[in-house]
């Protein structure tokens, strides 16, 4: 299945209907229905595909690949020093779903921080004659003055996108492959860490006996700015 644009996006949420399944049951059905064909983009906390698992032993094995917006690895959170928000929003689905054994790639804020819109770049896209590109400009107003006053940025962080972006472009990114838990309790409830595999242990652990999992480890900045201006721009 090839990728949509922006605008028959926006024109199937406009058309949308509201259905009686739970979240989970319709991940559980789609990936059933469509075995090894379904990719998902989590970008927020994952306690629906953590139901999912929970109510379907075999979805980890028949889902294609889940790519999650969420973790710090190695860097600060964006909500305490130790966790990012979506992971922070509940960390027990997502120790959950990162030790399921399913294809995910996780892409933290330490990448997503790396790439941002400047005042420059929200300027362009407002006078661009792209289909959606005025109401998306107004849109980030209201995240851009926020960025300013919380960080000191004068620009918006690109989080949502560039996770879109390690979905359909992979090849922007490097990776390294490693077993990753979450805390759940404690000050550092919601802080992610990855075992990088550069110490063989003596003895078991709490990172021992699962799958690894791909963490997003650097980002062609210029190559993903591109990609995500073109798609905003597109007539």
């Amino acid at each position: 299945m090839g990728l949509m644009d922006w605008g028959t996006l926006f024109f199937l949420l406009q058309k949308a209907t509201k259905i009686d399944k739970s979240a989970s049951e319709f991940l559980v059905d789609k990936v059933s229905e469509y075995p090894g064909e379904v990719s998902i983009l989590a970008l927020g906390p994952l306690t629906n595909l953590a139901l999912a698992i929970k109510r379907d032993s075999s979805f980890a094995s028949k889902v294609k690949r889940i790519v999650v917006l969420g973790g710090a690895f190695f860097a600060l959170g964006n909500v305490n020093p130790a966790a990012e928000a979506n992971i922070y929003g509940d960390p027990e689905a997502a120790d959950l779903v990162f030790t399921s054994g399913a294809n995910i790639t996780v892409v933290g804020i330490n990448i997503t921080t790396q790439v941002k819109f400047t005042d420059g770049d929200l300027l362009e896209l407002r006078q661009s004659k792209g289909k959606y590109a005025q109401i998306l400009s107004d849109m980030c107003k209201f995240y851009r003055d926020w960025h300013v006053q919380s960080d000191g940025v004068y620009g918006i962080f690109l989080h949502d996108p560039v996770s879109f972006v390690a979905l359909v472009r992979p090849d922007l990114f490097t990776y390294k492959k490693g077993v990753v838990r979450v805390e759940t309790q404690g000050i550092c409830v919601g802080h992610t860490l990855m075992d990088q595999g550069l110490k063989r242990w003596n003895t078991s652990n709490p990172w021992s006996g699962y799958s690894s999992v791909a963490i997003a480890w650097s980002v062609d900045v210029d190559e993903v700015l591109n990609y995500v201006r073109q798609l905003l721009m597109k007539q």
